[in-house]
This record gives C-alpha cells, sequence and structure tokens, in this order.
C-alpha cells in the first residue's frame, strides 16, 4: 500500500491510497475458504462446495469490503501519524470507472485542513468586566423582605395598602373560580389599588383581566387559565375578599440570625447587611461571569483572523448528515454554523497552548462541590464525606452526567484564563444599571 498527499494550498489537500492485491489478497482469500467450509448451496454437501462457485458467487462483496476496511484503517492511521489537524471527515472522490475485476485500485480523498492562525488574548481593546454591587436600597428591601417572611400575620378586617389579601376571583361564563392569595403590588397601576383599599372581608370587587397584572403570566397563577389565554384576556372578573392579613415585622434579634445563617454566624444588624450584600454580590457573579465569557468568545471571533475551507467543508455537510442536502441546503447550513466552527478552533488552540485539561479529580471535586450546593437548598448544611464521595461516584458514572461537567469546568477554566491574560475594564454598578446597560 502506498499513500500519499498533495496539498492544494494551505487549507486543502488529496490524499492518494494505493493498494494491492499484496495488501487484501490473504484476507480474502481466508475469508473465502470460511465460506467454502460452511455455504449451504443446492447441490452441494457442507464443506465441498468448489471455490470457484463460492468466488462467483461471494468474491467481489467480501474484496469490496475488504478493500473498503483497508481504506478506513490507511486513512485513519495516516492523518494521525502525519499529525494532520483535518476540518470534518476525509471525503472520498467519486470514481465512475473503477474496475473490482482488477488487480490494484488507486483511491482519493479530499482533505479540508485547519487553518494556522494566533489567538491574542490581551488586544487594543479592552473588554467590560461588570462587577455588580449591591447597593443600600436593595440590601434594605431584602431585610425588610426577610422581616415579613418571618413575621407574625396579624387577621384585619379592612384593606391597607401593604396587607396581604385573600379572595376568589369568579366569571361563570369563563369559567373562572379560584382562590389566591396576592399583595395590591402585584396588580398593575395605582388605580387597581385604589378600588381594593378600604375594602372589608366579604365585599365583592370587580376588575378587568386586561392589563389587571404588571405581567400577564400572573393571570395563569391567580386565575387559573391556560398560557394561550392569558396574554388576550379581556373580561370583567368578581374578586371577593375572603381575608385580610398584615405582617408584623420580625425583629432583628439573634434568633432570627441564627434561624437565616446559623448559629453565631451573624450578630448584629450590621454584620446582616453584611452578609446580604456578600450573598447577592456572590450570586451575581455568576451573571457577570457568563456576560464577560459571551462578550470574550464574541471578541476573539471578530478579531481573530483566518480562512476556512469553506468549499470542502460545504460539501461535507451535504454528506454528514443523516439525511442527504443539496448544495444551496448545505451553503446555508454552513453560513449558519461558521461562527461556532471558528470558535471551536479557537477555543482548542487556547485550550493546547494554555494546557488546560479537566482532570478525574477536578471532575469529582467539582460534582462535589455542586451535591454540597444543592443540599444545602433543602437545609442539610454538613453533609459528611462519605455522602459526598458516594453521591458524586453515581453521578461520575453517568457519561452524559460527566460530558456536561466537563464541559462546564472547562468553560470556567477557560474564564479563568480570560480573567487572567484578557484585556480588561473593570465596571461597578447596581443591578438594576447592569440589566438596563446590558439587555436595554
Amino acid at each position: 500500500m502506498n499513500i500519499t498527499r498533495e496539498n492544494i494550498d494551505n487549507l486543502n489537500a488529496v490524499v492518494k491510497v494505493d493498494i494491492t492485491k499484496e495488501d487484501y489478497g490473504d484476507k480474502v482469500e481466508k475469508i473465502l475458504a470460511d465460506y467454502k467450509r460452511t455455504a449451504n448451496i443446492p447441490g452441494f454437501r457442507k464443506g465441498h462446495v468448489p471455490m470457484g462457485m463460492v468466488k462467483k458467487q461471494y468474491g467481489k462483496a467480501v474484496l469490496i469490503d475488504e478493500v473498503n476496511k483497508l481504506l478506513q484503517d490507511a486513512i485513519s492511521n495516516y492523518l494521525v501519524e502525519e499529525k494532520l489537524d483535518v476540518l470534518g471527515n476525509p471525503l472520498p472522490k467519486m470514481q465512475d470507472d473503477l474496475d473490482w475485476d482488477s488487480d490494484s485500485f488507486s483511491f482519493e480523498f479530499e482533505l479540508g485542513l485547519a487553518p494556522e492562525f494566533e489567538v491574542k488574548l490581551d488586544g487594543k481593546k479592552a473588554i467590560t468586566h461588570y462587577k455588580i454591587v449591591a447597593d443600600d436600597k436593595m440590601i434594605d428591601d431584602q431585610i425588610k423582605n426577610i422581616q415579613k417572611q418571618y413575621g407574625k400575620l396579624i387577621s384585619k378586617n379592612e384593606i391597607a395598602e401593604e396587607d396581604e389579601i385573600t379572595g376568589v376571583f369568579k366569571n361563570e361564563e369563563q369559567g373562572i373560580e379560584n382562590t389566591a392569595t396576592l399583595t395590591l403590588d402585584k396588580f398593575k397601576g395605582k388605580a387597581t389599588a385604589k378600588k381594593i383599599i378600604g375594602k372589608k372581608v366579604g365585599e365583592t370587587i370587580e376588575l378587568k383581566t386586561k392589563n389587571l397584572f404588571s405581567d400577564d403570566h400572573d393571570l395563569m397563577q391567580y386565575l387559573k387559565v391556560a398560557h394561550d389565554d392569558a396574554h388576550d384576556l379581556d373580561t370583567n372578573v368578581d374578586f371577593t375578599v375572603s381575608e385580610i392579613n398584615t405582617r408584623e415585622l420580625a425583629d432583628l434579634d439573634q434568633e432570627l440570625f441564627d434561624k437565616l445563617f446559623g448559629k453565631g454566624t451573624v450578630s448584629s444588624v450590621t454584620e446582616l447587611k453584611e452578609k446580604i450584600k456578600e450573598d447577592a454580590e456572590k450570586q451575581f457573579t455568576q451573571q457577570t461571569d457568563q456576560k464577560l465569557l459571551n462578550d470574550v468568545t464574541e471578541h476573539l471571533v471578530e478579531t481573530t483572523t483566518f480562512d476556512l475551507p469553506a468549499a470542502f467543508l460545504q460539501k461535507w455537510i451535504q454528506t454528514s448528515g443523516e439525511k442527504e442536502v443539496d448544495e444551496i441546503q448545505a451553503k446555508e447550513e454552513y453560513e449558519k454554523s461558521e461562527k461556532g466552527i471558528r470558535y471551536q478552533l479557537i477555543e482548542g488552540k487556547l485550550i493546547e497552548e494554555h494546557s488546560l485539561q479537566v482532570q478525574f479529580e477536578d471532575l469529582k471535586e467539582y460534582a462535589k462541590q455542586m451535591v454540597t450546593a444543592q443540599m444545602a437548598q433543602y437545609g442539610q448544611m454538613n453533609p459528611t464525606d462519605k455522602e459526598l464521595d458516594d453521591i458524586a461516584a453515581r453521578i461520575l458514572s453517568n457519561q452524559e452526567e460527566v460530558k456536561r461537567l466537563s464541559e462546564q469546568l472547562m468553560s470556567q477554566k477557560l474564564l479563568a484564563l480570560y480573567k487572567e491574560k484578557a484585556k480588561l475594564k473593570t465596571k461597578e454598578l447596581t443591578y438594576d444599571k447592569f440589566v438596563k446597560e446590558v439587555y436595554g
């Protein structure tokens, strides 16, 4: 067997594989000999079928199968030995005049080669790295919410502005009848709140469903209407008040601090505010990190220039899916995926150049951290090492989970690389300003 390569340009090459009878002859003869021993052909005893008949019936199919196996192995080994970085898979060139009655064969394969390029993390333009800070208003609002949540409910007979109201929304024609508990700030605009303030237990208020709540999806929760109906619902409903409660705010004392954070962790209002600020900003970090990851990705794709073997990739797309597609469809698919291909190449180069690896121990530790956080949400604050090891082992026995966690962990490693090497400018702002600036 002889393999040669002709480089068409920096991104395209053709590999030629020459196969002779010496490469496949013995294997084909052995398989046909096995067929001779086991073939059931009418008129002949098993094992006594003439070899000429076996070759006539099975010879060409066995030859084609063995040559194709040789080709697959030869191309795979050649790419590894030559350390060729290819995109897609080698594409065989069509040969209408291939003579399978010959003893030797030549096959050609098109290759799409990965481009050579350089990734510059420390570019001219600085990328904004947002840092969301919890301002006094956010902290004070959170403290008030905590006091309400842990406060005492006191029954009332007349509705005031910050009361919790329980009542029945009803419209017989629309089939609406649902008991709900809510506060006045759920309603959209002040007009509705004014109609309700001062009402007493047993009284009924007629309300319009259109623009009743700030979010139409609230109609699903409070009136129990279907999602498709909620957006266009324009009717009247009666709301009959059945219960009115006000919340006496919980005292900011040691008993409350211990309930919130565990015994002795927080011992003053000042420490409470610091803790709330710390926890809030920690939660925001995940959001700002994802924003940074997206922005650096976009920046790298835009500023790292290189050509791709576009014609080859479009041809490869035509045959690589479950169903073949035509040239127009392949071109459209390529245009959709080109950006992703570029970033995969950039990411691969960064991973290689900076030796970023996800080891099993990294995965195990990451899985344990994830389990610890999930258990804490359900009040299990101090799981044992054995519990964590056992749960992590079960997670890592699932290959899909291993793949998912590996991708997450590699994203974290890339993020750490960007924070260390990329040209960044930090911008501090409140959450509301962050949402306005980033999402409009």
